[in-house]
């Protein structure tokens, strides 16, 4: 194993599943894992990336929306399956 590398442990419905999911996807579960891991954002990276989305609205429209506008805006991307991996409180 190189210096930069390391393992996990899953158990064998996981591991299964990965390399059927990797399989599917013409990969290996490495890549598969790899890919999840740098792809998606943290909770802290959502917050930055929503303190942005705020800035950009109040610019654009010459004020922040308000939390009654982002909680609708929330619920309507989540029915609409839109933040299945984001936070689920306000950032």
């Amino acid at each position: 194993m190189a210096a930069d590398e390391t393992s996990i442990k899953v158990g064998t419905a996981a591991r299964d599943r990965l390399a059927q999911l990797a399989a599917e996807h013409g990969t290996t579960i490495r890549s598969l894992v790899e890919d999840l891991a740098l792809s998606t954002p943290t909770q802290a990276e959502y917050a930055e990336r929503a303190e942005l989305a705020r800035a950009e609205l109040a610019s654009a429209l010459g004020s922040a929306p308000s939390p009654e506008a982002e909680a609708k805006a929330r619920a309507l991307l989540e029915r609409l399956g839109g933040s299945a991996h984001g936070p689920r409180a306000a950032a």
